[in-house]
């Protein structure tokens, strides 16, 4: 989750292949590329946003803020440009155990579509309140 260290990564892991292989009186090649970048949620941004979600989603109790996670996405190059925040809808049926269901691209993955509408209502529901919020005055200076 650090982006310096995920930048050293691939060297490091070229480094010990390599080492492996001289060690054993071979050779290794090791190509790696860094895509992307961490998606990141900024925390005034999910502060200033959480009245939002728990008036949508009824109770503060349907909301979760997990762990961070590997979570790779387009997405997080545009928050290198503006604050974002990524969710996680919860698609996992109400009967069922989320550590035992099939994971996201799996050809098992199953998706409760009775979360697609509150997903619509949240997203629309940022948007607006975000953009109805209103702006800091501009300084002089900023003005100019």
């Amino acid at each position: 989750f650090d982006e310096t260290q995920r930048r050293t990564i691939p060297e490091l892991v070229k480094r010990t292949a390599e080492s492996i292989a001289a060690a054993s009186g071979a050779t290794a090649q090791v190509e790696a590329t860094v895509n992307g970048t961490i998606t990141y949620n900024d925390p005034a941004l999910v502060d200033r946003m959480r009245p939002t979600v728990e008036r949508v989603v009824g109770s503060k109790d349907r909301i979760a803020s997990g762990p961070p996670t590997t979570t790779s996405e387009d997405f997080s190059l545009y928050q290198q440009r503006v604050p974002g925040i990524f969710i996680f809808l919860g698609v996992t049926p109400p009967d069922a155990d989320p550590k035992q269901v099939a994971p996201n691209h799996s050809p098992k993955f199953f998706v409760d579509e009775q979360a697609l509408p509150i997903g619509v209502r949240l997203l629309s529901s940022l948007a607006v309140d975000y953009l109805s919020a209103p702006r800091p005055r501009a300084t002089a200076t900023e003005q100019r």
